[in-house]
């Protein structure tokens, strides 16, 4: 680039130098002092500046971003040369050949219904309709590069309207027909991602037979009608109360099983005091029980004893009685018709 900036310098101070030479050949002629030489230098000047002016206009500079597509006037090259100039030093036709340059770098087109945000001024998102019916307003932006061997190609189909008349309409007619192909819900929900995958897959098709090759597609963002969003929000606001309602109703319900869970765990110590009671007056009976049987069991054997004592000694329920008496007592009185049932030892000390 500096190479072709020197060159075309030293040209133009060639023409500079001719003119200059010829002026000053027609004064010293004015003053009949004719400079010897004075042509020579005239045309030695005049050449350098024409093979200076041609070299610097036969050499192009090609940027390592860029690729030159040469549009040429020379017979048999057909209006454009089949390749494109590589990066780096060019030699083309002085005066037959033009060079027009296309970036290869990547290029972003946005297409936004912000006004400041979109390639074009106001609103430019697409419009589309779902298969429901309803509007939905897409922002999107489509990075973009045109492929480096089809620059040649792109000039002859597009020049340089490729980027409104290609990658702006093909962009809005296959958001257009994806938008299409789902409802309303799946737009902005669940099938999203398989939207913004579908444009993908069908621009990058398109975009590769026209020359271009797409890098990615950015859906943006979704909106909607005024009146969808309207229902949305009523929706929305709808489901707000019907969980807030579920939630209080659940409230309610853990509240009165809690209750319940209190009462039952009351209810259940009362059973288990209630059986802790019971097994206690039953254990008490059953010991007052067991006391009873063994004294009478006692007794029992007791009267046994006795009646075996009486049985071999008779005398011995004789002291069995006397022990019963008060051990003061003297005299007995009984009645007249009362018999005795045992004879009474004698108590005066008198006896047979």
């Amino acid at each position: 680039m500096a190479l072709i900036a020197l060159l075309r310098t030293l040209a133009g101070l060639s023409w500079l130098a001719v003119i200059g030479a010829i002026g000053l050949i027609v004064a010293r002629t004015a003053r009949q002092t004719p400079m010897r030489g004075g042509w020579t230098i005239v045309i030695t000047a005049f050449v350098a500046a024409v093979l200076l002016n041609t070299l610097s206009l036969g050499l192009v500079f090609i940027e390592p971003n860029e690729r030159g597509v040469v549009i040429s006037a020379v017979p048999g090259a057909q209006g454009v040369r089949q390749e494109a100039l590589q990066p780096g030093l060019n030699w083309i036709v002085p005066f037959f050949d033009r060079v027009v340059y296309y970036t290869i770098s990547r290029q972003t087109y946005t297409m936004s219904i912000s006004p400041e945000e979109g390639a074009i001024r106001g609103d430019d998102s697409v419009e589309a309709r779902t298969s429901d019916g309803q509007v939905v307003y897409v922002d999107a932006s489509i990075i973009f590069a045109i492929n480096p061997a089809r620059v040649v190609d792109v000039h002859i189909q597009w020049q340089d309207t490729y980027v409104d008349g290609l990658v702006r309409t093909l962009t809005r007619g296959v958001i257009r027909n994806a938008v299409s192909v789902f409802g309303i819900e799946e737009v902005y929900s669940a099938q999203r991602l398989t939207l913004t995958e579908n444009i993908a897959r069908e621009l990058e098709a398109k975009f590769e037979a026209e020359g271009l090759t797409l890098v990615d597609f950015v859906l943006r963002n979704i909106a909607f009608s005024e009146e969808y969003s309207a229902s949305v929000e009523a929706k929305q606001v709808a489901e707000q109360l019907a969980q807030q309602a579920a939630f209080v109703v659940e409230q309610r319900r853990q509240e009165a099983e809690q209750a319940r869970q209190v009462a039952q765990g009351e209810a259940d110590a009362a059973v288990i005091a209630a059986q802790g009671r019971a097994d206690s007056l039953i254990i008490q009976a059953q010991a007052e029980a067991e006391a009873r049987l063994i004294q009478a069991q006692a007794e029992a054997e007791a009267l046994r004893l006795l009646g075996e004592a009486v049985a071999a000694n008779p005398g011995v329920l004789q002291l069995q009685y006397i022990e019963k008496l008060s051990g003061n007592i003297t005299v007995m009185l009984l009645p007249n018709d009362n018999p005795f049932l045992l004879p009474l030892p004698d108590v005066t000390g008198t006896g047979p």
